[in-house]
């Protein structure tokens, strides 16, 4: 059974929109979780743009699933995930001013960098995660730095599908087969989708947990807006 991790990311960017704590981000994990939801995913970045520090501490207090945090492993990161000690940090290399997570690590040019960091995080009982394209040499090296997990940056395998392609799954599945063999276990995110989900899942052995935030979302908007208009047109009448 492949656990689904929920990145609520866009809940907090809706909250900051328009200041005040509406739709309140606690609640709205908490209730996440009692919908059926395996775990929850969070990944604050400097600017605190969406996620802020504080929600971070928050959230600790909140989840009774799975905790993930993912960001760059900069100085002010390591020490919250230290200080919160969730279930699973994912290591993502996102510069300050990225948008959204658009590459994996290059695993061999930073593989002495992650082995320090991932021996901090598996000292304080952390699962580590390294957010990771499907290159094979990086995979292989990726084992090397003592990484519990990988993540699969399925962004390519997304819009290939969407295109109708979908023999792009094969160098995901080769990459999945090779962490298995190494003793990491496999996590995916970016893009996942109701659309594409059900044929990543047939595809990738070892599953063990997808994160998807954005999708979600979005779908969760239109899938429920025509009740909510209704709801409003009941109480109105």
């Amino acid at each position: 059974m492949t656990k689904l991790s929920v990145n609520v990311n866009k809940i907090a960017t809706l909250r900051n929109s328009r200041g005040g704590n509406v739709p309140n981000l606690l609640k709205v994990a908490s209730d996440i979780e009692s919908f059926g939801a395996e775990g929850i995913t969070i990944h604050p970045r400097p600017d605190e743009r969406h996620i802020r520090y504080q929600d971070a501490y928050d959230l600790k207090e909140i989840v009774k699933t799975e905790y993930n945090i993912e960001g760059n492993p900069i100085p002010n990161f390591m020490e919250m995930v230290l200080k919160i000690k969730p279930t699973q940090v994912t290591l993502v290399p996102d510069s300050i001013d990225t948008l959204t997570s658009n590459a994996g690590w290059d695993t061999i040019t930073h593989q002495s960098f992650l082995q320090e960091v991932i021996s901090e995080f598996k000292k304080a009982g952390i699962r580590t995660s390294i957010f990771i394209d499907t290159d094979l040499q990086l995979i292989e090296a990726a084992a090397k730095t003592g990484a519990d997990r990988i993540e699969l940056y399925t962004e390519e395998f997304a819009t290939q599908f969407d295109l109708g392609n979908k023999n792009a799954i094969k160098p995901y599945t080769d990459a999945a087969i090779l962490a298995y063999n190494l003793g990491m276990g496999i996590n995916a995110g970016h893009d996942l989708s109701l659309e594409n989900i059900k044929f990543f899942k047939e595809n990738i052995p070892n599953l063990a947990e997808v994160s998807i935030g954005h999708a979600l979302i979005s779908e969760s908007l239109y899938l429920g807006l025509e009740n909510v208009v209704n709801m409003y047109l009941h109480r109105l009448k």
